[in-house]
């Protein structure tokens, strides 16, 4: 049974840490480790995460980096990246391991299910989960995994402020497509709630469409915050 490390980041996640660990307590004893990753917060997120979690690193802060710094530590043969405010199908580690069993595939990641009752939220993850089996592109809401030697390879997460999961996706389609598994991560709709769920996705659009075109991922950064979006992780 191959090992899997989990590395969640995290930047002032009390609110939500707690039900995020407990939810995978059950994997600790599939032979997979958790891994949190902080960077920085101010709030009680490293408190409630240690009694929960088999290490609790401090990073710089940054998902790209808290990632990296995570996968760092890690001892799995295979990383899962998870966000603190998404839970996994009970069975995500069986998945995991079933999915890059086949030679054809050396990362993946999971369809995504947004936990508002809005209608449009519907479209928003339908959407997402369409256009990332069309092209081979996934989201960090969509609890990536990856064969450690390949992430090794390619150097890890790029060191940018924003679109970091875009960027990986495209280093890992060099190696194969992702295993895009039809079972569903229930991720939090907060960040579209927050800011209006369709102001955000016109944000998203836009921001996706100049990292496209070259932008730079410091200047989008400034964007997506600036419009009102929480700090990440």
């Amino acid at each position: 049974m191959l090992s899997i490390s989990i590395i969640i980041p995290i930047l002032n996640e009390a609110a939500c840490i707690v039900t995020c660990l407990q939810a995978l307590q059950s994997l600790r004893a599939q032979n997979c480790e958790l891994i949190v990753a902080d960077g920085g917060s101010r709030d009680d997120s490293v408190t409630l995460a240690e009694p929960l979690a088999d290490r609790v690193i401090a990073s710089t802060p940054g998902r790209a980096a808290q990632m990296n710094a995570g996968a760092q530590h890690a001892r799995g043969a295979i990383l899962w990246f998870l966000h603190a405010d998404s839970l996994p199908p009970p069975n995500a580690a069986e998945l995991i391991r079933t999915a890059l069993a086949q030679p054809q595939h050396s990362w993946g990641r999971f369809d995504v299910r947004l936990s508002g009752s809005q209608l449009l939220l519907r479209w928003v993850e339908t959407l997402m989960n369409t256009r990332s089996r069309l092209t081979g592109i996934a989201t960090g809401d969509q609890g990536i995994f990856i064969d450690r030697r390949l992430f090794e390879q390619i150097g890890g997460y790029p060191p940018i402020a924003l679109m970091e999961d875009i960027a990986l996706s495209r280093m890992l389609k060099r190696h194969g497509r992702p295993a895009c598994l039809q079972q569903r991560l229930l991720t939090s709709s907060r960040r579209w709630e927050q800011g209006g769920v369709l102001h955000t996705i016109l944000l998203m659009w836009r921001l996706r469409l100049a990292y496209f075109f070259g932008a730079d991922p410091d200047a989008l950064a400034r964007i997506y915050y600036r419009r009102g979006v929480n700090p990440r992780p």
